[in-house]
């Protein structure tokens, strides 16, 4: 450590003030906010953040991402599997407005950031000054807060702030923009103190103990009860009371892509996925319910399907920390308010313990049909071309439900959500409201950072993949090991199957040529295979898991074959269909 870095520390631990410049009060707040990555790329505007850096070697590692969105999207990564606060360096300009993907990705899936930029000279501002742009107005609607500092003085409470706000309540982006001049300025610096409350912010409402006994009483009285939960359960660590919840009360579960995880695929009351490409029985059985709960989910209308016909004959009862979302889509019967982890225990304490069995079995008995219209030949096919499924269920074999998944945007998403085993909570990483292709190689660097004791497996399709296939550089630079499986079915797929679907199969720019991705690994220094047989998958997956490193995977899969079951456009969930 330099010298001049182990005196701030000193006076700073002895309430004593010394002077620092903004920069260097900056990376002392994230220090002291327990950051120990970043991902970013530097500029001229934040040039002097990038200089302070130099001196803190030890303390913050870098990440040298190749694209600012390969930042962000990293970013994403790291919070989703470590739980902490992904942090992320961008310059003025360009460096800034190519984070607005991922802010709005990070937005709409609660994921917390804080993204540091770089602007021009506050007395430049307002000028068109060489890569200035009004960041705080171009990024309002897709952060949680944002902030343009111009006076160093500010730093410590403002970055105090902004972990705070990306953290509490419903998690999202903030975003502070730092000038120049503040970056450069000196001042009496006295500390650090992390902020615990801002008087206009409530981030959690307040529990109100008549709407659990509401609640309970409803489920109690339950012939059909059905929950559905969301990645609030996750973001709200509530995994073990959730699992109390549903086993003593024995109602059968389901959940969004983003919730996936919170208990192990295979508990006999998690009864698969919902939404348009979900399980059979959650999206028919949503309709023939009598009391809906929904946990820590939005009604999300890849979700719902139609809303005139969502759930119409059932009582609703909504969990949920942010009061915005109750009844915003779906009319709630008793909505609960509040972090569920301090709700769900409530609720726990006041329902019946009881056993649903044949309403269980009623999912059962629709699992059975699926798994003979659509799992059996998708996962264990005996003749032509390889499918996205049997390929993920031999990955499951190798990976016993223990590695973290990260998908792009697509079919292999929906196929990799359906059918790969997740034993345990933040394993599954993906784009949900977005749907941001190109996310999956630059989160999936960010998802091993932020949980390096595990296998992470990337798993991408030939369009999302030449997205962001510049972060390869970033895996070859830092040794990053990553296992990447490319899906190549040669077309953007889940467009081409609406296209055939509802538009008489007039594909229009959908046939995507793609380079040879094992050669293009190999110019990164990561070595790769192609397979396009059979007989080859197990071997080559083996392969791959056992390599010291990342490793790339190319796998040609069946051209045409669509993801079922599905829920078309404008209908309800109980118009699913098998095929």
């Amino acid at each position: 450590m330099e010298v001049a870095q182990q005196e701030i520390l000193k006076q700073t631990e002895a309430k004593e003030t010394v002077e620092v410049s903004g920069s260097v009060a900056l990376l002392e707040a994230l220090i002291a906010e327990g950051t120990d990555t970043i991902f970013g790329y530097p500029g001229g505007a934040i040039m002097p953040i990038y200089d302070a850096l130099y001196d803190y070697n030890d303390k913050l590692d870098h990440v040298l991402v190749r694209h600012e969105q390969g930042g962000i999207h990293a970013g994403q990564g790291y919070a989703r599997t470590s739980g902490r606060v992904g942090v992320v360096f961008a310059t003025s300009g360009p460096g800034a407005t190519n984070l607005v993907t991922g802010l709005a990705d990070a937005q709409i899936d609660s994921t917390p950031l804080v993204c540091i930029t770089g602007q021009v000279f506050a007395h430049l501002l307002g000028t068109d000054a060489f890569q200035e742009t009004d960041v705080i107005n171009i990024t309002t609607p897709v952060t949680k807060w944002n902030y343009q500092v111009t006076d160093a003085t500010e730093i410590p409470e403002v970055i105090a702030k902004a972990f705070y706000i990306a953290r509490s309540g419903r998690p999202g982006p903030v975003l502070i923009d730092i000038t120049k001049n503040a970056q450069i300025q000196k001042f009496a610096y006295e500390g650090y103190t992390p902020c615990n409350h801002i008087r206009s912010y409530r981030p959690k409402p307040i529990v109100r103990p008549q709407y659990i006994e509401q609640a309970a009483k409803l489920i109690n009285e339950a012939k059909k009860p059905f929950v559905i939960w969301g990645q609030g359960v996750l973001l709200g660590s509530a995994e073990q009371e959730f699992k109390t919840f549903i086993e003593k009360s024995g109602i059968p579960a389901a959940w969004t892509i983003l919730g996936v995880g919170a208990i192990p695929t295979d508990h006999p009351l998690n009864v698969g996925m919902l939404g348009m490409h979900g399980n059979y029985g959650p999206n028919v059985l949503t309709n023939e319910c009598d009391v809906l709960i929904a946990i820590g989910m939005r009604f999300d209308d890849r979700v719902t399907g139609r809303l005139d016909k969502y759930a119409k004959q059932a009582k609703v009862i909504h969990l949920d920390i942010d009061p915005a979302e109750i009844d915003k889509n779906v009319k709630t019967t008793v909505p609960v308010w509040g972090d569920c982890k301090e709700t769900l225990p409530l609720l726990t304490a006041l329902v019946d313990a009881k056993q649903h069995t044949e309403w269980v079995n009623k999912f059962n008995d629709y699992t059975r049909k699926e798994v003979e219209a659509v799992i059996e030949p998708e996962l264990n096919p005996t003749e032509g071309e390889m499918t996205m499924g049997e390929v993920i269920k031999q990955l499951n074999i190798l990976t016993k439900g223990e590695a973290i998944i990260v998908t792009d945007v697509g079919q292999h998403q929906m196929v990799a959500c359906r059918y790969a085993q997740f034993n345990n909570t933040r394993s599954n990483v993906t784009s949900g409201g977005l749907g941001t292709m190109g996310f999956a190689l630059p989160a999936a660097i960010g998802a091993k950072y932020g949980a390096q004791d595990k296998t992470v497996v990337a798993i991408i399709g030939d369009g999302g993949f030449q997205m962001t296939c510049q972060e390869l550089g970033t895996i070859m630079q830092c040794g990053v090991d990553v296992k990447i499986i490319i899906l190549n079915n040669r077309f953007l797929g889940m467009v081409r199957q609406w296209q055939e679907l509802f538009n008489d199969r007039r594909y229009s720019f959908v046939d995507i040529q793609s380079p040879d991705f094992v050669a293009l690994a190999a110019a990164y220094r990561i070595p790769g295979k192609m397979i396009d047989q059979r007989a080859d998958l197990q071997g080559a997956l083996k392969e791959m898991i056992d390599s010291k490193g990342s490793f790339l995977l190319e796998v040609m899969v069946t051209k045409e074959n669509n993801v079922f079951p599905m829920v078309p456009q404008g209908c309800s969930v109980s118009e699913i269909r098998l095929k």
